[in-house]
Protein backbone atom coordinates (compact mmCIF):
# COMPACT_ATOMS: atom_id res chain seq x y z
CA UNK A 1 0.00 0.00 0.00
CA UNK A 2 3.16 2.61 0.74
CA UNK A 3 4.34 1.95 -2.87
CA UNK A 4 0.71 2.67 -4.10
CA UNK A 5 0.54 6.07 -2.83
CA UNK A 6 4.03 6.58 -4.08
CA UNK A 7 3.46 6.51 -7.53
CA UNK A 8 1.92 9.84 -8.29
CA UNK A 9 4.96 11.18 -6.73
CA UNK A 10 7.06 9.00 -8.48
CA UNK A 11 5.46 9.43 -11.89
CA UNK A 12 6.39 13.42 -11.60
CA UNK A 13 9.60 13.17 -10.77
CA UNK A 14 9.81 10.31 -13.35
CA UNK A 15 8.67 12.20 -16.31
CA UNK A 16 11.06 13.98 -16.72
CA UNK A 17 12.73 10.91 -18.35
CA UNK A 18 13.63 12.52 -20.57
CA UNK A 19 15.33 15.54 -19.92
CA UNK A 20 16.91 18.34 -18.26
CA UNK A 21 13.28 19.62 -16.26
CA UNK A 22 13.29 22.80 -13.41
CA UNK A 23 9.98 24.02 -12.71
CA UNK A 24 8.59 27.39 -13.51
CA UNK A 25 8.39 28.15 -10.17
CA UNK A 26 11.14 31.34 -9.59
CA UNK A 27 14.81 29.90 -8.94
CA UNK A 28 16.07 31.08 -5.46
CA UNK A 29 19.75 31.77 -4.38
CA UNK A 30 20.74 30.11 -1.60
CA UNK A 31 19.15 33.15 0.72
CA UNK A 32 16.06 31.82 -0.73
CA UNK A 33 15.64 35.12 -3.10
CA UNK A 34 14.56 35.05 -6.53
CA UNK A 35 16.88 35.28 -8.84
CA UNK A 36 15.86 37.38 -11.83
CA UNK A 37 15.95 36.45 -15.66
CA UNK A 38 18.45 38.17 -17.53
CA UNK A 39 17.26 40.34 -20.12
CA UNK A 40 20.21 41.24 -22.02
CA UNK A 41 20.26 38.62 -24.54
CA UNK A 42 17.00 38.11 -25.66
CA UNK A 43 16.28 34.35 -27.40
CA UNK A 44 15.30 35.31 -30.58
CA UNK A 45 13.88 32.56 -33.08
CA UNK A 46 16.51 30.96 -35.44
CA UNK A 47 15.94 28.54 -38.11
CA UNK A 48 15.75 25.21 -36.94
CA UNK A 49 18.30 22.40 -38.80
CA UNK A 50 16.19 20.50 -41.05
CA UNK A 51 15.20 17.08 -39.12
CA UNK A 52 16.81 13.91 -41.40
CA UNK A 53 13.76 11.21 -41.78
CA UNK A 54 13.94 7.61 -42.46
CA UNK A 55 11.93 7.20 -45.51
CA UNK A 56 8.53 5.52 -44.72
CA UNK A 57 7.84 1.93 -45.15
CA UNK A 58 5.00 0.20 -47.29
CA UNK A 59 1.70 1.77 -45.55
CA UNK A 60 3.14 4.12 -43.27
CA UNK A 61 2.43 7.79 -43.57
CA UNK A 62 3.17 10.59 -41.62
CA UNK A 63 0.65 12.85 -39.60
CA UNK A 64 1.51 16.23 -38.86
CA UNK A 65 0.73 17.92 -35.61
CA UNK A 66 1.76 21.76 -35.96
CA UNK A 67 1.37 24.11 -32.66
CA UNK A 68 -2.35 24.93 -32.41
CA UNK A 69 -3.08 28.77 -33.37
CA UNK A 70 0.75 28.54 -35.60
CA UNK A 71 2.86 29.55 -32.69
CA UNK A 72 3.27 29.70 -28.38
CA UNK A 73 5.19 32.75 -26.82
CA UNK A 74 6.34 30.93 -23.59
CA UNK A 75 6.04 33.04 -20.00
CA UNK A 76 7.05 32.05 -17.11
CA UNK A 77 6.21 33.87 -13.64
CA UNK A 78 7.80 37.12 -12.12
CA UNK A 79 11.52 36.02 -10.74
CA UNK A 80 11.31 32.37 -12.64
CA UNK A 81 13.15 31.43 -15.93
CA UNK A 82 11.13 28.45 -17.30
CA UNK A 83 7.59 27.53 -18.84
CA UNK A 84 6.28 24.19 -18.60
CA UNK A 85 3.40 23.93 -21.25
CA UNK A 86 1.34 20.70 -21.73
CA UNK A 87 0.10 21.44 -25.00
CA UNK A 88 -3.15 19.03 -26.33
CA UNK A 89 -2.66 17.58 -30.08
CA UNK A 90 -5.17 15.89 -31.76
CA UNK A 91 -4.02 13.43 -34.41
CA UNK A 92 -7.83 13.01 -35.73
CA UNK A 93 -7.90 9.25 -35.87
CA UNK A 94 -10.91 7.69 -37.10
CA UNK A 95 -9.77 4.30 -36.94
CA UNK A 96 -6.68 2.79 -34.26
CA UNK A 97 -3.66 3.17 -35.99
CA UNK A 98 0.12 2.07 -34.91
CA UNK A 99 2.54 4.64 -34.06
CA UNK A 100 5.96 3.50 -35.10
CA UNK A 101 8.35 6.66 -34.60
CA UNK A 102 7.70 10.34 -34.19
CA UNK A 103 9.81 13.42 -34.99
CA UNK A 104 10.35 16.95 -33.44
CA UNK A 105 10.97 19.90 -35.09
CA UNK A 106 11.88 22.33 -32.25
CA UNK A 107 10.75 25.97 -33.97
CA UNK A 108 13.20 28.15 -31.38
CA UNK A 109 15.87 26.05 -30.38
CA UNK A 110 17.06 28.97 -28.23
CA UNK A 111 14.65 28.66 -26.04
CA UNK A 112 13.30 24.92 -26.02
CA UNK A 113 15.02 22.82 -23.46
CA UNK A 114 13.61 19.55 -23.70
CA UNK A 115 10.21 17.77 -25.05
CA UNK A 116 8.04 14.66 -23.92
CA UNK A 117 5.17 13.17 -25.91
CA UNK A 118 1.98 11.43 -24.03
CA UNK A 119 -0.37 9.48 -24.57
CA UNK A 120 -4.24 10.28 -24.10
CA UNK A 121 -6.39 7.36 -24.81
CA UNK A 122 -10.12 8.14 -25.58
CA UNK A 123 -11.44 7.61 -21.71
CA UNK A 124 -9.42 10.40 -20.56
CA UNK A 125 -9.92 12.73 -23.58
CA UNK A 126 -12.19 15.00 -21.70
CA UNK A 127 -10.04 15.16 -18.64
CA UNK A 128 -7.21 16.43 -20.92
CA UNK A 129 -9.35 18.99 -22.91
CA UNK A 130 -10.70 20.70 -19.86
CA UNK A 131 -6.90 21.47 -18.50
CA UNK A 132 -7.08 23.05 -22.32
CA UNK A 133 -9.73 25.18 -21.78
CA UNK A 134 -9.58 26.21 -18.04
CA UNK A 135 -6.08 28.03 -18.90
CA UNK A 136 -6.60 31.27 -20.40
CA UNK A 137 -3.04 30.82 -22.87
CA UNK A 138 -2.41 28.05 -24.91
CA UNK A 139 -2.13 24.39 -23.20
CA UNK A 140 -1.64 24.21 -19.60
CA UNK A 141 0.52 24.85 -16.87
CA UNK A 142 2.57 21.42 -16.03
CA UNK A 143 5.58 19.74 -14.56
CA UNK A 144 6.34 16.27 -14.00
CA UNK A 145 3.35 14.11 -15.53
CA UNK A 146 0.32 16.05 -17.72
CA UNK A 147 -1.69 16.24 -14.85
CA UNK A 148 -4.33 14.69 -16.32
CA UNK A 149 -6.99 12.53 -14.22
CA UNK A 150 -6.05 8.65 -14.54
CA UNK A 151 -2.77 8.81 -16.26
CA UNK A 152 -1.14 8.62 -12.49
CA UNK A 153 -3.69 6.47 -11.21
CA UNK A 154 -3.50 2.93 -12.45
CA UNK A 155 -2.81 1.35 -9.01
CA UNK A 156 -0.20 -0.03 -7.56
CA UNK A 157 3.16 0.19 -8.99
CA UNK A 158 1.39 -0.07 -12.21
CA UNK A 159 2.29 3.37 -14.08
CA UNK A 160 6.25 2.55 -13.93
CA UNK A 161 6.09 -0.52 -15.43
CA UNK A 162 3.48 0.72 -18.00
CA UNK A 163 4.19 4.37 -18.59
CA UNK A 164 2.26 6.48 -21.29
CA UNK A 165 4.51 8.30 -22.79
CA UNK A 166 5.50 7.74 -26.70
CA UNK A 167 9.19 9.63 -26.84
CA UNK A 168 11.46 12.53 -25.33
CA UNK A 169 13.80 14.57 -26.56
CA UNK A 170 16.61 17.02 -25.39
CA UNK A 171 17.32 20.66 -27.16
CA UNK A 172 17.72 19.15 -30.37
CA UNK A 173 14.63 17.39 -31.56
CA UNK A 174 15.21 14.66 -33.94
CA UNK A 175 13.39 11.38 -34.88
CA UNK A 176 12.76 8.55 -32.78
CA UNK A 177 12.18 4.97 -34.53
CA UNK A 178 10.31 2.11 -32.50
CA UNK A 179 12.03 -1.41 -32.73
CA UNK A 180 11.49 -2.87 -36.03
CA UNK A 181 7.87 -5.14 -35.74
CA UNK A 182 6.98 -2.59 -33.02
CA UNK A 183 4.83 -0.14 -32.09
CA UNK A 184 2.39 1.48 -29.98
CA UNK A 185 -1.41 1.65 -30.50
CA UNK A 186 -3.21 4.27 -30.67
CA UNK A 187 -6.92 3.77 -30.64
CA UNK A 188 -9.87 5.84 -32.33
CA UNK A 189 -9.92 9.36 -30.66
CA UNK A 190 -6.95 9.44 -28.69
CA UNK A 191 -5.00 12.16 -28.40
CA UNK A 192 -1.36 13.44 -27.80
CA UNK A 193 0.18 15.97 -25.54
CA UNK A 194 3.12 17.77 -26.18
CA UNK A 195 4.88 18.73 -23.11
CA UNK A 196 7.24 21.43 -23.76
CA UNK A 197 10.06 23.19 -21.49
CA UNK A 198 10.91 26.53 -22.52
CA UNK A 199 14.38 27.94 -21.01
CA UNK A 200 13.96 31.54 -20.92
CA UNK A 201 17.11 32.27 -18.85
CA UNK A 202 18.37 33.55 -22.23
CA UNK A 203 15.41 35.55 -23.14
CA UNK A 204 11.88 35.48 -24.55
CA UNK A 205 10.51 34.56 -28.13
CA UNK A 206 7.92 32.77 -30.20
CA UNK A 207 8.26 28.95 -30.52
CA UNK A 208 6.54 27.08 -33.30
CA UNK A 209 7.35 24.05 -32.78
CA UNK A 210 5.95 20.88 -35.11
CA UNK A 211 5.56 17.10 -34.25
CA UNK A 212 5.28 14.84 -36.97
CA UNK A 213 3.37 10.81 -35.68
CA UNK A 214 4.71 7.97 -38.22
CA UNK A 215 1.63 6.12 -38.84
CA UNK A 216 1.29 2.54 -39.78
CA UNK A 217 -2.01 0.81 -40.14
CA UNK A 218 -3.64 -1.62 -37.98
CA UNK A 219 -2.95 -4.10 -40.07
CA UNK A 220 0.07 -4.05 -40.00
CA UNK A 221 0.27 -6.16 -37.45
CA UNK A 222 2.78 -4.29 -35.13
CA UNK A 223 3.92 -5.68 -31.41
CA UNK A 224 1.96 -3.72 -28.66
CA UNK A 225 5.56 -1.46 -27.28
CA UNK A 226 5.49 -0.63 -23.86
CA UNK A 227 7.67 1.65 -21.64
CA UNK A 228 8.88 0.69 -17.88
CA UNK A 229 10.79 3.18 -15.70
CA UNK A 230 13.40 2.60 -13.18
CA UNK A 231 13.97 5.81 -11.09
CA UNK A 232 16.78 5.63 -8.67
CA UNK A 233 17.64 7.64 -5.80
CA UNK A 234 20.41 10.99 -5.75
CA UNK A 235 22.12 11.65 -3.06
CA UNK A 236 25.20 14.16 -4.13
CA UNK A 237 26.58 15.76 -1.27
CA UNK A 238 29.09 19.20 -2.04
CA UNK A 239 32.91 18.65 -2.76
CA UNK A 240 35.48 19.10 -0.66
CA UNK A 241 36.43 22.27 -2.06
CA UNK A 242 32.44 23.73 -1.98
CA UNK A 243 30.53 24.98 0.53
CA UNK A 244 27.02 27.49 1.50
CA UNK A 245 23.77 26.75 3.33
CA UNK A 246 22.55 24.76 0.77
CA UNK A 247 25.81 22.01 1.53
CA UNK A 248 23.82 20.90 4.33
CA UNK A 249 21.30 18.19 3.49
CA UNK A 250 18.49 19.44 5.42
CA UNK A 251 18.52 23.08 4.32
CA UNK A 252 18.66 21.30 0.69
CA UNK A 253 15.90 19.35 1.13
CA UNK A 254 13.82 22.46 2.46
CA UNK A 255 14.74 24.69 -0.52
CA UNK A 256 14.05 21.83 -2.68
CA UNK A 257 10.89 21.95 -1.24
CA UNK A 258 9.78 25.68 -1.50
CA UNK A 259 10.59 25.61 -5.20
CA UNK A 260 8.66 22.19 -5.99
CA UNK A 261 5.87 21.92 -3.03
CA UNK A 262 5.58 19.28 -0.51
CA UNK A 263 5.59 16.48 -3.71
CA UNK A 264 9.45 17.36 -3.92
CA UNK A 265 10.31 15.52 -0.91
CA UNK A 266 7.70 13.08 -0.77
CA UNK A 267 9.82 11.96 -4.19
CA UNK A 268 12.42 12.13 -2.08
CA UNK A 269 11.48 9.38 0.43
CA UNK A 270 9.62 7.90 -1.70
CA UNK A 271 12.80 6.50 -4.20
CA UNK A 272 14.05 5.25 -0.67
CA UNK A 273 11.56 3.00 0.19
CA UNK A 274 11.11 2.07 -3.54
CA UNK A 275 14.53 1.59 -3.31
CA UNK A 276 15.43 -0.23 -0.25
CA UNK A 277 17.00 2.85 1.06
CA UNK A 278 16.99 5.03 4.64
CA UNK A 279 14.23 7.74 4.86
CA UNK A 280 16.23 8.90 8.22
CA UNK A 281 19.74 8.34 7.19
CA UNK A 282 19.85 8.14 3.65
CA UNK A 283 23.42 6.34 1.45
CA UNK A 284 25.02 9.58 0.28
CA UNK A 285 27.59 9.50 -3.16
CA UNK A 286 27.88 10.08 -6.56
CA UNK A 287 26.78 6.69 -7.14
CA UNK A 288 23.19 5.75 -6.56
CA UNK A 289 21.77 2.48 -7.95
CA UNK A 290 17.70 0.79 -7.49
CA UNK A 291 16.99 -2.91 -8.65
CA UNK A 292 13.02 -3.49 -9.05
CA UNK A 293 11.45 -7.08 -10.02
CA UNK A 294 10.41 -7.80 -13.68
CA UNK A 295 6.92 -7.51 -13.18
CA UNK A 296 5.64 -9.84 -16.07
CA UNK A 297 7.62 -12.00 -19.28
CA UNK A 298 9.04 -9.49 -21.47
CA UNK A 299 10.81 -9.18 -24.41
CA UNK A 300 13.42 -5.63 -24.14
CA UNK A 301 13.27 -4.05 -27.20
CA UNK A 302 15.15 -0.71 -26.41
CA UNK A 303 16.76 1.28 -23.47
CA UNK A 304 17.75 4.95 -22.73
CA UNK A 305 18.76 6.92 -19.50
CA UNK A 306 18.29 10.59 -18.37
CA UNK A 307 20.01 12.29 -15.51
CA UNK A 308 20.63 16.65 -15.56
CA UNK A 309 24.20 17.82 -16.35
CA UNK A 310 25.98 16.53 -13.27
CA UNK A 311 25.98 13.00 -14.52
CA UNK A 312 28.41 11.15 -15.35
CA UNK A 313 27.40 7.67 -16.47
CA UNK A 314 24.76 5.34 -16.76
CA UNK A 315 23.82 1.67 -17.31
CA UNK A 316 21.25 -0.91 -16.76
CA UNK A 317 21.68 -3.92 -15.85
CA UNK A 318 19.39 -7.67 -16.26
CA UNK A 319 20.05 -9.58 -12.89
CA UNK A 320 18.71 -12.88 -14.13
CA UNK A 321 16.93 -15.28 -10.98
CA UNK A 322 19.75 -18.33 -11.72
CA UNK A 323 22.87 -15.57 -11.24
CA UNK A 324 24.75 -12.90 -13.42
CA UNK A 325 23.78 -10.03 -14.91
CA UNK A 326 23.72 -8.76 -18.53
CA UNK A 327 25.02 -5.42 -19.16
CA UNK A 328 21.48 -3.83 -21.70
CA UNK A 329 22.81 -0.17 -21.26
CA UNK A 330 26.24 1.53 -20.58
CA UNK A 331 27.05 5.23 -21.04
CA UNK A 332 30.32 5.61 -20.13
CA UNK A 333 30.18 9.51 -20.69
CA UNK A 334 27.17 10.87 -20.49
CA UNK A 335 25.78 13.70 -22.53
CA UNK A 336 22.45 15.60 -22.06
CA UNK A 337 21.97 17.01 -25.39
CA UNK A 338 21.79 12.72 -26.99
CA UNK A 339 19.49 11.20 -24.83
CA UNK A 340 17.52 8.93 -27.26
CA UNK A 341 17.08 5.30 -26.56
CA UNK A 342 19.24 2.27 -27.89
CA UNK A 343 17.22 -0.12 -29.99
CA UNK A 344 19.21 -3.63 -28.89
CA UNK A 345 20.81 -5.48 -32.23
CA UNK A 346 18.16 -8.54 -30.29
CA UNK A 347 15.28 -8.72 -27.88
CA UNK A 348 16.38 -9.77 -24.82
CA UNK A 349 13.65 -11.65 -22.37
CA UNK A 350 13.26 -11.20 -18.87
CA UNK A 351 10.61 -13.17 -16.56
CA UNK A 352 9.54 -13.10 -13.12
CA UNK A 353 11.80 -13.67 -10.67
CA UNK A 354 14.78 -11.73 -12.69
CA UNK A 355 15.36 -7.87 -11.85
CA UNK A 356 16.74 -5.10 -13.64
CA UNK A 357 18.61 -2.65 -11.92
CA UNK A 358 19.81 1.47 -13.03
CA UNK A 359 23.11 3.20 -11.76
CA UNK A 360 23.97 6.11 -12.36
CA UNK A 361 26.89 8.35 -11.24
CA UNK A 362 27.05 12.20 -10.83
CA UNK A 363 30.16 14.66 -10.21
CA UNK A 364 29.75 17.58 -7.82
CA UNK A 365 32.82 18.77 -9.77
CA UNK A 366 30.92 19.56 -12.91
CA UNK A 367 29.07 22.31 -10.93
CA UNK A 368 32.50 24.29 -11.08
CA UNK A 369 32.59 23.54 -15.04
CA UNK A 370 29.02 24.20 -16.89
CA UNK A 371 28.02 27.36 -17.28
CA UNK A 372 24.21 26.97 -16.49
CA UNK A 373 25.66 25.79 -13.14
CA UNK A 374 28.76 27.29 -12.04
CA UNK A 375 27.00 30.26 -11.18
CA UNK A 376 24.78 29.01 -8.79
CA UNK A 377 25.35 28.47 -5.08
CA UNK A 378 27.00 24.91 -3.94
CA UNK A 379 24.03 22.55 -2.62
CA UNK A 380 23.58 18.83 -1.69
CA UNK A 381 22.01 17.85 -4.74
CA UNK A 382 18.91 15.35 -4.37
CA UNK A 383 16.37 14.34 -6.90
CA UNK A 384 14.19 17.43 -8.54
CA UNK A 385 12.93 19.21 -11.28
CA UNK A 386 15.16 22.35 -11.25
CA UNK A 387 18.34 22.21 -13.64
CA UNK A 388 20.81 22.68 -10.55
CA UNK A 389 18.63 19.10 -9.21
CA UNK A 390 19.64 16.02 -10.73
CA UNK A 391 17.78 12.63 -11.63
CA UNK A 392 18.64 9.18 -12.54
CA UNK A 393 16.20 7.17 -14.65
CA UNK A 394 16.41 4.19 -16.66
CA UNK A 395 14.01 3.38 -19.78
CA UNK A 396 13.18 -0.06 -20.85
CA UNK A 397 10.86 -0.77 -23.98
CA UNK A 398 9.44 -3.99 -23.87
CA UNK A 399 6.62 -5.92 -25.52
CA UNK A 400 4.94 -8.74 -24.10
Amino acid sequence: MRHARLVPVLLAAATLLAAGCTSSRPALDARGASRPPSPSHPATAAAPTPVAVTPLAAGERWIDLPMPGGSYRPQAPPGATDDYRCILLNPKLSRAVYLSGAVLEPGNPKIVHHAILYRIPPEQVAAAEAKDVGDPRLGWSCFGDVGVRGQTDPGGLGFLDAAPWVAAWATRGGEQRFAAGTGQLLPAGSRIVLQMHYNLLAGGGVDDTTVRLRIAPRSAHLTALRTMLLPAPVELPCTAGQSGPLCDRTTALFNLVHRFGDQASRTVAGLQLLCGGSVTDPRSGPTQSCTRPVPQSMRIRAVAGHMHLLGRSIRIDLLPAGGGDRRLLDVKTWDFDNQSATVLPHAVTARPGDRLRVTCTHDAKLRDMIPELHTLPARYVMWGEGTADEMCLGIVEYTK
